[in-house]
């Protein structure tokens, strides 16, 4: 295989790819790597001034991006959202489920409002949304769904029990989509990111004690930024991974393998 038929494989052009959360660190540099490799980009958030300062910078870069603002809390913002998107653009071809939140505190402390909002935004929307795009995915013949999970897909932390609850129930949802339409020709992954220094984990990089405890776990002894995702995203969403489907692949530092003694 040549080099140029290599990086075809890689290649977004022309397909238009929804990504929710967008107006986040983690989200908007996965944004940027989509509309990078060529992608036409549905970018999704509830900060609107972000989403249209993210959608300014790519198409200073000459890549395509249209603002749909939406808060995924919102029962029925997965139906709205969908629809929006498949007006404008008449397809998807690529969903990224990247919507997501959490309140750390103690099961104990954790009421039925806190519970609803995690799960609404976390768990909820992700099937609901992916539930009304996925038909149209099949509809132009497959594609790609890349749910983005967590460390705690699949390891639990103090304090984040109904993150790492609707987290974990993402990596299995990931699944039984992947079995459901792989006749469909569509391939649904879960990248689950470990430590990545963003605007929202700053408290936990900026505690001495907390620093510590991940740097002493993570083999590779830095944090994680939200440009190391951008590679296996590009993997999951290309005709690159065109026979993986259900898997949960972690981009950690090797957090999840162990740790030096």
């Amino acid at each position: 295989m040549n080099t140029t038929a290599l990086l075809e494989r890689f290649s977004l052009d022309g397909r238009v790819a929804l990504i929710t959360g967008a107006s986040g660190g983690i989200g908007s540099a996965l944004a940027r790597g989509l509309a990078e490799a060529g992608a036409h980009v549905a970018i999704s958030g509830r900060d609107v001034g972000k989403l249209h300062t993210l959608a300014d910078e790519i198409t200073r870069s000459n890549g395509t991006a249209s603002c749909f603002p939406s808060d995924m809390g919102e029962p029925d913002a997965p139906a709205r959202l969908a629809g929006d998107v498949l007006t404008h653009y008449k397809r998807v071809d690529i969903l990224v489920n990247c919507v997501g939140m959490n309140r750390r505190m103690p099961i104990g402390e954790v009421t039925p409002a806190v519970y609803d909002t995690i799960m609404t935004t976390n768990l909820r929307s992700v099937f609901f949304l992916t539930q009304a795009i996925a038909p149209h995915i099949a509809a132009n013949g497959g594609g790609k769904i890349i749910n983005i999970g967590s460390l705690t897909s699949s390891l639990a932390l103090q304090h984040v029990s109904i993150y790492g609850m609707s987290k974990s129930a993402l990596a299995q949802l990931t699944k039984t989509m992947a079995v459901e339409w792989a006749l469909a020709n569509i391939q649904v992954n879960c990248l689950c990111p470990g430590f990545i220094a963003t605007e929202l984990t700053a408290p936990l990089w900026n505690d001495p004690t907390r620093n510590r405890w991940m740097l002493d776990r993570i083999p590779m002894k830095r944090a994680g930024q939200p440009a190391d995702l951008v590679g296996m995203l590009l993997v999951l969403a290309s005709s690159a991974s065109d026979y993986i489907t259900g898997q949960s692949i972690y981009v950690d530092g090797g957090f999840t393998v162990g740790s030096q003694w």
